[in-house]
């Protein structure tokens, strides 16, 4: 079965969240950033996006959420289905409203905002009322209890883990089926990173939040998705269980650190087979 006869299977069989099939992007209409990169997310899943600063990552979230627009980009080939549906033409905020939702590169939290006033501007698409949003304030507190400790505070003034925690609470505010997450470990303390992702996988676990995860720490990022793609020059060139690319000595080599030196990338690599992932 082809690639695209398995996705398609997938999502008639409703097990994927989101479909990326083989979409290309450039910005100012002539730089090719993305060529021909193709990925699936599980309902209920953590997918990682792993590479280098440059590779992509953030590229690929920014064509699912459609945020490409406001930076002179466009997908000019394939499509992205979210729940079965194309969604590449919509804006961002009909995207969020069909409950896929983008937590940002560097937080971008409103600092002149409360923590609390910052999170109830990630309701803004809901029309359940005002207690169900209340009841879901609560819940946000219960996953971080440091946010109710500065509930008061300007966020502007928080720490750097105070904010990441309150920009992925944001994006929960919103009751969405699935978060992009770029970069959440970026500028943080190891151990800090280690109770985000921890509280991303309560959240998986009990909330039923999908997520996508763009990250260069390939090594958390791993352990706490179960599936990875690995982007290089804005192309996969690596994918599999998690487990597995954890144990693939390549990867051990370029991206957690452990190896022999030499090589710069996976194509200088003579034994690793690309798999073909872009269109003719």
């Amino acid at each position: 079965m082809t690639q695209h006869a398995t996705q398609a299977a997938s999502e008639v069989a409703g097990d994927t969240i989101l479909a990326v099939n083989n979409i290309e992007v450039i910005y100012d209409h002539v730089i090719l950033v993305l060529k021909g990169v193709s990925l699936s997310v599980p309902k209920g899943g953590i997918v990682a996006l792993l590479g280098a600063n440059g590779a992509g990552k953030t590229t690929t979230l920014k064509a699912i959420s459609n945020l490409l627009r406001a930076e002179r980009g466009d997908v000019t080939k394939g499509n992205i289905r979210f729940h079965g549906e194309e969604v590449q033409a919509l804006s961002p905020n009909q995207l969020v409203r069909r409950g896929c939702i983008q937590v940002m590169e560097g937080r971008h939290c409103f600092g002149h905002l409360t923590i609390e006033e910052n999170l109830l501007t990630g309701a803004y698409t809901r029309k359940d009322g005002a207690a169900a949003i209340r009841e879901d304030l609560e819940m946000v507190y219960n996953y971080f209890p440091r946010l109710r400790e500065r509930r008061q505070s300007q966020a502007g003034y928080t720490s750097g883990g105070e904010q990441q925690m309150c920009a992925i609470g944001r994006a929960l505010m919103s009751r969405p089926d699935m978060i992009l997450l770029d970069e959440p470990s970026m500028g943080l303390a190891p151990q800090l990173v280690e109770e985000i992702f921890e509280i991303v996988k309560e959240l998986n676990s009990e909330q039923g939040v999908s997520f996508l995860l763009a990250e260069q720490n390939t090594n958390v990022a791993l352990k706490y998705a179960t599936y990875g793609y690995i982007l290089e020059a804005g192309r996969i060139v690596l994918d599999g269980e998690a487990s597995a690319l954890r144990e693939n000595e390549d990867v051990k080599e370029f991206y957690l650190g452990v190896g022999g030196e030499g090589r710069r990338s996976f194509k200088a690599v003579k034994h690793y087979k690309r798999r073909k992932r872009w269109l003719a």
